[in-house]
């Protein structure tokens, strides 16, 4: 399958779960469309590119090592990503990389993230969670971030200060993951 097959196979892809997960499907049996499906997720402004970062997390999330030869495009231009339907997707994708890298027995996640990648996801998820984003986002870069405070000892004073800053501010489910956020920290 070609780019420009990919990017029509996406544009029927909405919302739904199915169509989420039937292309999916089609990515994990297929590996080689990860990097031309990652060009399309990073192309920020095409409307399409919000579909292929759902189907990028649907694909992270059954097959997570399918991203780690592409991890310098992906961590190198997660910034730039600027929709709220795409930032979501690529937060989670963030959550599952530093879930795993933090997992006592996932050993190949811990040899594949390099310290620039660490960096730039750390990067990220801050602008995130400062950012004018949704709560979802937010919630999975506070996750990536309590976790990266084991490794960056100067990641949880700032986590904390960003939370107890925005709090007053935030949504209820804001708030809720804040508190619980918070309370991991003292």
């Amino acid at each position: 399958m070609t780019k420009d097959q990919l990017y029509q196979a996406l544009d029927y892809v909405d919302h739904s779960r199915e169509k989420r997960l039937e292309m999916a499907t089609l990515v994990s049996n297929n590996p080689k469309l990860v990097s031309p499906l990652l060009a399309i997720a990073f192309d920020v402004d095409h409307p399409v590119s919000s579909k292929a970062c759902w189907v990028l997390e649907f694909t992270a999330k059954e097959n997570l090592s399918y991203l780690f030869p592409y991890l310098d495009t992906f961590t190198d231009s997660i910034g730039n990503v600027h929709l709220d339907s795409s930032v979501r997707p690529m937060a989670k994708i963030c959550e599952y990389l530093i879930k795993s890298y933090f997992h006592k027995t996932n050993t190949t996640t811990t040899e594949v993230l390099t310290p620039d990648h660490l960096e730039k996801i750390t990067t990220a998820c801050f602008d995130w969670l400062i950012g004018n984003h949704k709560v979802a986002a937010k919630a999975y870069s506070m996750t990536c971030l309590l976790l990266l405070g084991r490794k960056y000892n100067w990641v949880h004073p700032e986590l904390k200060m960003v939370l107890e800053q925005n709090y007053a501010d935030g949504s209820a489910a804001y708030k809720a993951r804040a508190r619980h956020t918070l309370a991991k920290l003292k």
